[in-house]
């Protein structure tokens, strides 16, 4: 409830410390609306210092659908905003930080090049695709990283055993030590498909749902990691319950098992209807557990379908749970080439998901 408190207090603290230190920066960075007001306020209210007019401003969208709504009973007596700024920052209404940010800001970054196509889209927009197509012109996509020093076979503390792209030996040990520690039976030629996730429907979660019983029928195992939805949590647990030997479920967040389940597991399901960038198929690739993922966001631009010859991974285009299954299926067939998977599960950790 006093989101709107804290985030102002601390957007124009920023600015102040600027003066105080007498450090003017070239640029100024902001991410999401939890500081997008520093962006208003300096150009809004500061600008009539010299020092402050010279720095320009950057503002990063990491997912639009948050994007600090409040009453207007606010804009003055919380805010402190002056009315001639009130054009960029109201919307429906409300005072919308991230609206006025955009308006305001020199360029709008966003966290992939897909992204930033979509949501000029009111699919993916939440209401301000009219707002983002005004300003297309300083907008761009700029995909993330993982900081693969930390995200390293050869070097994890966590993982039951380090390997590296040239010595694969430990990523079998991963998989028999998670499959012992899951009650799973202990078996190298079975496929290990895994979900690390938020149990939220946007995270195309309905859509394991949908098909996860037929996925099961076939000679797979499944590991589930994440908290979510009561719904999606009961629902996994007893389907973990009724296959057991195939399927197992850890309602929680747990960082130390996420790990074990990256470098353990031979493919990584991540369905998501939007996903702005996305980390955890970067991850996956990283500790050489092959991505199947929704052509959407930072996936599609990270993600590009195998062929043989190319590709880090398998994807889909359509929010289709039989889609979804197909492509599962086609990683699967490719697992029981070991030649074609070796050379696959090389070329995943060796993709460049650097900083």
């Amino acid at each position: 409830y006093d989101d709107g408190e804290r985030f102002a207090f601390f957007s124009r603290a920023a600015l102040d410390l600027i003066a105080h230190l007498n450090i003017y920066p070239d640029v100024l960075h902001c991410n999401d609306w939890h500081t997008a007001a520093s962006i208003i306020y300096l150009k809004g209210m500061y600008y009539g210092d010299e020092k402050f007019r010279r720095i320009k401003t950057v503002f990063s969208i990491h997912n639009i659908e948050y994007q600090g709504v409040f009453g207007m009973n606010t804009y003055t007596d919380l805010f402190g905003f002056s009315d001639s700024i009130k054009q960029y920052v109201e919307f429906d209404g409300a005072v919308n930080l991230m609206k006025g940010a955009i308006e305001m800001t020199d360029v709008v970054s966003t966290v992939s090049p897909t992204y930033a196509e979509e949501i000029k889209n009111s699919y993916y927009a939440h209401g301000l695709e009219n707002i983002i197509n005004r300003n297309a012109y300083k907008l761009c996509g700029i995909l993330n990283g993982i900081d693969t020093d930390y995200y390293n076979p050869e070097t994890d503390k966590y993982l039951f055993a380090n390997y590296s792209v040239n010595d694969l030996s430990g990523k079998k040990r991963c998989k028999t030590e998670l499959q012992k520690m899951l009650g799973l039976p202990v078996r190298e030629d079975v496929p290990m498909i895994a979900i690390i996730s938020r149990l939220v429907s946007h995270k195309g979660i309905d859509l394991v749902k949908g098909v996860i019983e037929s996925l099961l029928s076939q000679d797979v195992q499944v590991v589930i990691l994440g908290k979510g939805e009561t719904s999606y949590e009961n629902f996994f647990s007893h389907i973990a319950s009724c296959y057991q030997g195939k399927c197992a479920t850890v309602i929680a967040f747990n960082q130390d098992l996420s790990r074990k389940i990256y470098s353990g597991a031979d493919i990584f399901l991540m369905p998501s209807k939007m996903e702005p960038c996305g980390l955890a198929q970067m991850i996956s690739s990283r500790y050489g557990t092959v991505p199947v993922v929704r052509e959407t966001g930072g996936l599609n631009d990270s993600i590009n379908p195998y062929t043989g010859e190319s590709g880090n991974g398998f994807t889909f285009h359509d929010y289709n749970a039989h889609d979804m299954l197909y492509v599962i299926n086609e990683a699967i067939r490719t697992y029981y080439d070991k030649n074609a998977w070796e050379t696959l599960v090389k070329r995943v950790m060796t993709t460049d998901f650097s900083w």
